[in-house]
């Protein structure tokens, strides 16, 4: 992010645009729906920059820009629509200890104007630090249809509220208030009664929500799904967004964490194999003390919280303490892992069954039915295996799985920096060890990724004599 995006106070303030053209009556047309005091400094002003003079809405000087015209202006604006006068008026107005925008040149530019959604006092900015300006004005339209033009009344309404509503306890009971007030009662309100049927609404929403009881804490087990948020469900969304507490797990994703609310608490409880780990008994009990305070809980796990989540010592722990619960799947590694090589985790012909597979526990390397999972054809996919993977290599060797087995090792699967292994059970060591693996992976036996898989089809068929 090359530009941070902030609304400065301007009211009272002075905005200095220097020109009088066309470029510079675009941003006029913006600005003076500010409370700025608005200069213009042109030589030869267009007609209408005459008019908005004429009826004192700007202040206008007709003559070039000179030193000390962007004293104590907040802004100013260099759209004189030549690129040598433009850079006089910045150089000038810099001086003068004025931000300064060149139209049109964002790389000399101390700030950029968004595209803007105007629902006052409701303004959504849309920028795209100059690299898409098309896209930019896509999204503006997009919103300007989703967002209703009574939108900003029925803001200005609530902003008469905001002491009012300071009875209702700070949190949760207060934004679940605010929440009925904007998605349901206000717009009915003004759709049946128009303006007037709006603060009556509102006050009878308060008293409603200041005589309810206070509601019980919940938890809400979400699957954070493989690390793209794109992949995140609708219903993990909604989870995050109203979460009191947010309580994750170490592979959850720093893009997922950033889609809770700003003013969620967030807690690491990450656990890392033969590594350090916050203990199971003491996220059990971080659980149960956020909910009984009345919050709503979001426990964030990586993937689907149903496989190798630990989830039912998790949810026993709050049924003991009275507390509702939920579960949100999300996409599992398995899932996102097989998509990125092109297969399928089952296939006609090929393996009726898929085992899930965990490659350490609580007690250490995690054994399994190796007899079974070494016959020809046999397809798992093993999480947490990268520690485990010559255990799991020798364990399969001595039972019989024939060498030339396909693994596939995808590291950070659905992400941008994913890494796919393509190797075999005789060489998965030191394969993964020399591929210095250092993202969650997901490690299947008995799959090769498809275009692995073709390429040797294709040198099959040419040595046929």
């Amino acid at each position: 992010m090359q530009h941070f995006p902030i609304f400065m106070a301007v009211k009272g303030r002075r905005i200095v645009v220097a020109g009088g053209g066309e470029t510079a009556l675009a941003k006029l047309r913006l600005l003076l729906k500010t409370e700025a005091r608005l200069t213009v400094i042109a030589p030869a002003p267009e007609a209408e920059v005459e008019r908005l003079a004429a009826e004192g809405r700007v202040m206008l000087l007709r003559r070039a820009f000179e030193p000390g015209d962007a004293l104590c202006a907040v802004l100013a604006y260099a759209a004189t629509d030549g690129d040598a006068e433009d850079a006089r008026v910045a150089r000038l107005a810099r001086a003068d200890g004025a931000l300064v925008n060149i139209v049109d040149n964002l790389e000399d530019s101390a700030f950029i104007t968004p595209a803007i959604v105007d629902r006052d006092p409701v303004v959504v900015a849309i920028g795209t630090e100059g690299a898409a300006p098309v896209l930019a004005r896509a999204i503006k339209a997009d919103l300007e249809a989703r967002l209703p033009s009574s939108l900003g009344f029925l803001t200005r309404i609530g902003k008469t509220f905001r002491h009012a509503a300071e009875r209702l306890p700070f949190g949760r009971k207060r934004r679940e208030f605010w929440a009925d007030y904007y998605d349901r009662v206000g717009p009915q309100a003004f759709a049946k009664g128009g303006e007037e049927a709006v603060a009556p609404a509102l006050a009878r929403l308060l008293a409603d929500h200041l005589e309810e009881a206070p509601k019980k804490g919940h938890v809400d087990f979400v699957g954070s799904g493989p690390g793209d948020p794109d992949l995140l469900t609708v219903r993990a969304r909604r989870a995050l967004d109203r979460a009191d507490v947010v309580i994750h797990d170490r592979l959850v994703t720093p893009a997922i964490l950033d889609l809770a609310r700003r003013e969620a608490l967030i807690i690491d409880a990450g656990k890392e194999g033969f590594g350090a780990s916050t203990p199971q008994a003491e996220i059990d009990a971080m659980l149960v003390r956020h909910a009984k305070k009345g919050r709503h809980v979001v426990r964030l796990k990586a993937g689907d919280p149903t496989v190798f989540g630990r989830l039912d010592e998790e949810i026993e722990a709050v049924e003991a303490a009275g507390i509702s619960f939920a579960i949100v799947p999300g996409i599992t590694a398995a899932s996102a892992a097989v998509a990125a090589i092109g297969q399928s985790l089952t296939k006609r012909g090929r393996n009726a069954s898929v085992r899930l597979l965990t490659g350490h526990d609580v007690k250490g390397f995690a054994d399994h039915d190796w007899k079974a999972l070494a016959r020809p054809g046999e397809v798992a996919a093993i999480y947490m295996g990268k520690k485990a993977a010559r255990f799991v290599q020798g364990r399969l060797l001595m039972h019989g799985c024939p060498p030339e087995t396909p693994v596939t090792v995808v590291e950070n699967a659905s992400r941008a920096d994913q890494r796919i292994l393509s190797t075999t059970v005789a060489e998965m060591e030191p394969a993964m060890t020399e591929a210095a693996l250092d993202g969650p992976a997901l490690t299947f036996i008995g799959l090769a990724p498809r275009a692995a898989q073709a390429a040797v089809r294709t040198f099959a068929q040419e040595a046929i004599p």
